[in-house]
């Protein structure tokens, strides 16, 4: 049986959380890191956006503020996700002929199948839809949850989780934001284009569930956690170890903080001013 390394969860700053899941990845392509799944949330309310959203047309950015809201641009593509009441996991993994498939689709189902097993796990029936569903009309399009996708994890037709991937050499890292709760007027009210702010959080929330929603408050993030951890287990027939980072991740992992997720420039622009010795 493979075993992976499980990192511990914990809850960071926006630039920290981008820069851990970056620095993994890289240093897996370099052959340095093993097969990783990392399980965290965020230390204040954050708004990630896509590597190539364009953050002057898709971000209130004087809501953001007036809300304590971060701003960070992720490595991955997508839509904007609102990190405030939800379990965000990311995997980083490269093609396995027994595991993953070096197709970015087919990785995106075959995670969907270890979320969707272990949301079975609290009696969340989860199912992946593998030619997405229509966005009603009118629905923000600047936000992941509204936005239609292959192989998403739907609950009734409804959204439960929003993920992103990138890929590079053979290796991905893939990402993506579990809500426990969820608020749309909250999420309307930091992201643009917006028209009818009232209608607008209507169709998000008839397009959206939660895990709270679903399986009720009894569900915590520990059990929730715990049962998600052993749905990729049996479903990669996988054994997950607890691990920390290696110095050499937590080098470049500091690096990454201050030259990309730390700076504006990155976070607004989607471009770094230095260059970055782990890329």
């Amino acid at each position: 049986m493979k075993e992976w390394r499980i990192l511990p969860f914990e809850k960071a700053a926006a630039a920290e959380n981008m820069a851990v899941d970056e620095a993994v990845f890289r240093k897996n392509i370099r052959g340095t890191s093993p097969p990783t799944l990392r399980f965290y949330g965020w230390r204040v309310p954050t708004l990630s956006i896509g590597c190539f959203q364009d953050y002057r047309k898709e971000v209130d950015d004087e809501a953001c503020r007036r809300f304590g809201v971060q701003v960070v641009r992720r490595p991955t593509g997508g839509k904007a996700v609102l990190h405030e009441q939800e379990l965000t996991y990311a995997v980083i993994a490269g093609s396995d002929p027994d595991l993953f498939p070096p197709d970015i689709l087919k990785t995106y189902r075959v995670i969907g199948r270890c979320l969707s097993e272990g949301l079975a796990e609290i009696g969340i029936r989860a199912e992946m839809k593998e030619e997405g569903r229509r966005s009603p009309e009118g629905t923000l399009r600047s936000a992941c949850f509204s936005f239609p996708s292959r192989y998403e994890l739907l609950v009734g037709g409804r959204k439960i989780c929003g993920s992103a991937q990138m890929r590079s050499r053979g290796f991905f890292l893939q990402h993506g934001s579990l809500l426990t709760a969820f608020d749309p007027r909250r999420t309307c009210g930091v992201m643009r284009p917006r028209r009818a702010m009232v209608k607008e959080a209507d169709l998000l929330r008839n397009a959206v569930t939660s895990v709270g929603e679903q399986a009720g408050p009894a569900v915590g993030e520990e059990r929730l956690r715990r049962a998600l951890r052993e749905g990729f287990e049996r479903t990669l027939g996988i054994r997950l170890r607890e691990g920390t980072l290696t110095p050499d991740e937590e080098a470049f992992r500091d690096e990454l903080i201050a030259k990309k997720y730390g700076c504006e420039e990155w976070n607004r622009e989607g471009r770094r001013s230095e260059w970055i010795s782990g890329l």
